[in-house]
Order: C-alpha cells, then sequence, then structure tokens
C-alpha cells in the first residue's frame, strides 16, 4: 500500500510522456543549403575608405595562408632559391558572411583571396573601423608576400605581411 502512491505517480507520469511523444514526435531541423565547393568571400566592388601605414614595419602577418598557397606563389613571382619580398596592395574586407567566424577580415592582393586576420586581431581591426566611422568598408595596406625559399632542399611557405599597427 505504501507503494502504491509513488508507483502510480510513474506510470502516470511515463503515460504523459509517451502521449506527448506520440503527438509531437521530433524531427530534426533542416540544414541551410551550402554551397558548392569551398567558402570564398567576394571583394566589394566600392573603393577603399583609407589606406593604413605602419612606416614600413610589416609586423601583421595573415593567417590560413596553407589554403592560398598557390595564389601567394603567383604573387610572389620568380624569385630563384632565394625568398621572396614582393611588394603588393592587400584590401582588408570585413566577411560578415563568413560561418566560422563572426569577425572575420579577408585579406585580398590584386583581386585574390590570400587570407584572413587572425581571429583576435580581426577583433581589434574591426574596433579599428568602428572607431574611424569607416566600419565594415574596405579598406588597403601595403604588404609583402615573403618566403619560397629553398631550405634543405625544399622550398619554404609563403607568408603575407601587412604593413598596419599592430593588431593585439
Amino acid at each position: 500500500m505504501e507503494y502504491a502512491l509513488p508507483l502510480l505517480i510513474v506510470i502516470v507520469t511515463a503515460l504523459l510522456v509517451y502521449a506527448i511523444i506520440k503527438t509531437n514526435p521530433a524531427k530534426p531541423a533542416a540544414l541551410p543549403p551550402r554551397a558548392a565547393g569551398p567558402y570564398v568571400p567576394q571583394l566589394p566592388a566600392t573603393a577603399p575608405a583609407l589606406h593604413w601605414s605602419d612606416q614600413g614595419r610589416f609586423q601583421v602577418e595573415v593567417v590560413n595562408e596553407s589554403r592560398y598557397q598557390g595564389t601567394l606563389k603567383e604573387l610572389a613571382g620568380e624569385h630563384g632559391e632565394q625568398a621572396a619580398a614582393r611588394a603588393c596592395v592587400a584590401t582588408l574586407v570585413p566577411d560578415d558572411q563568413n560561418a566560422y567566424e563572426n569577425t572575420a577580415v579577408a585579406v585580398f592582393v590584386d583581386g585574390r583571396m590570400a587570407g584572413y586576420l587572425a581571429p583576435k586581431e580581426a577583433l581589434h581591426f574591426r574596433q579599428r573601423l568602428k572607431f574611424k566611422e569607416i566600419e565594415g568598408q574596405p579598406t588597403t595596406c601595403d604588404a609583402q608576400v615573403r618566403g619560397g625559399g629553398l631550405w634543405q632542399g625544399r622550398h619554404l611557405a609563403y607568408v603575407l605581411v601587412l604593413d598596419i599597427e599592430p593588431l593585439d
């Protein structure tokens, strides 16, 4: 008798849960459609709002270059066995469509994607844009494609460095 009430509560709860599940079955949420191939941001057609400079120090390195080694190699041009140091102009574009990083800043050289700012640097860069009242707009800076030299019989990777004040 002393177990009758708790047993009744368990049975009623189980029946209630079963009724809810049968009348409202869980359906998996539909995922948004994915574009074919990897995501690549678009370079906007608008003119850059500002050209940054750190007097030629080139202290900010672009990340994700491994994906863009082919592009960086082409941008570096012929440099033999020595490391490249090709000067160029980079366009920095806040990438609000990036599904992986909500503060991403894409970096383009000669209209071609060359990498991203590191996440922490991208956040600080966006804060600078906001401070200058050019939030979300593309800007430019001088850049250098470096690397690719021969070392121990192998070519080193290429890197892209930017002439903007450090972003930390």
